[in-house]
């Protein structure tokens, strides 16, 4: 298992700065996102209050960062952090190829947009999973139901295809499989609720109901409160002081996760401060 210094969930401005300090206080890091970054960013038209950036585009912001990263010898991991589990003296980091330990966090991951559906929360752990890699293998020769909202919902759900016997596939718009599995059903419906009785044993939709023995539930992100369990919200934040210090010893929060303003320039500042905090907060362990 690899132990770091700091692990960063987010590759926004806000992880990436927050990377960027950790490296510079000779902090062993890793950030967890995709290379593009942020797709929130790279779609900016311009953006006029980055202070020395006078009108850069996202796109162009979003190189520059790159470059950044690049120079500091800091790589983003491609994968997702599905968990994150507070274990006293560190942290353990879950991923679909297995765990990372870090000393320290720091959440960047932004606010989460989308609504939970019905029964989601309710049987999370009881027939609901949002981690193919991580739970396909309890579904051998079984009936799954795949709601794809993610961008990687595609590829999740040829995986778990050749794993179960049956997925029924409710993809949203441009999540659709070009060439799916012969066990793969696309259903083009609106997943209304998920149900059953002390376990999730049906998906419910404006076209009927589906009996399955599963459900996963892949996204691009997941709430901050369930991604670590134990972290107090307030509404969509995370509840921070000005040091970026969540009420989790040892995990900081930074950029729109940590609320309102949503603006980069602040993120950038809130992860600088983050990982200040975190470095602070490491050298007090001794």
């Amino acid at each position: 298992m690899d132990r770091v210094d700091i692990a960063i969930i987010g590759s926004g401005p806000a992880g990436v700065s927050a990377a960027i300090t950790a490296k510079t206080r000779n902090r062993s890091v890793v950030l967890f996102g995709t290379s593009a970054l942020s797709p929130k960013l790279e779609k900016a038209h311009k953006i006029l209050n980055y202070a020395g950036l006078p009108e850069v585009s996202g796109a162009e912001l979003a190189e520059r960062l790159r470059e950044h990263l690049r120079v500091m010898d800091i790589p983003v991991t491609e994968e997702q952090a599905t968990a994150v589990y507070a274990m006293g003296k560190y942290f353990a980091v879950e991923t679909a190829s297995g765990m990372t330990e870090a000393s320290a966090v720091i959440l960047a991951t932004g606010v989460f947009g989308g609504k939970p559906i019905p029964g989601e929360e309710e049987f999370l752990g009881r027939g609901v999973s949002t981690c193919a890699t991580c739970d396909g293998n309890f579904y051998k020769g079984k009936t799954i139901a795949v709601l794809g909202f993610g961008a990687e919902a595609p590829k999740e759900t040829e995986y778990l295809a050749s794993l179960v016997a049956k997925v029924y596939y409710f993809p949203a718009a441009g999540r659709e499989l070009e060439d799916p599995p012969a066990n793969v059903e696309t259903i083009a419906a609106k997943t209304a609720a998920i149900s059953g009785e002390g376990k999730a044993e049906r998906v419910e939709t404006d076209a009927g109901e589906y009996a399955v023995d599963g459900v996963f539930v892949l996204r691009d992100a997941v709430p901050a409160d369930r991604l670590v369990p134990g972290l107090k919200m307030d509404g969509p934040h995370a509840e921070v002081d000005l040091r970026m210090r969540t009420n989790l010893p040892g995990c900081f929060a930074c950029g729109d996760l940590a609320g309102t303003p949503y603006q980069y320039i602040k993120a950038a500042g809130q992860g600088n401060v983050a990982a200040l905090s975190a470095a602070e907060y490491l050298a007090s362990l001794g």
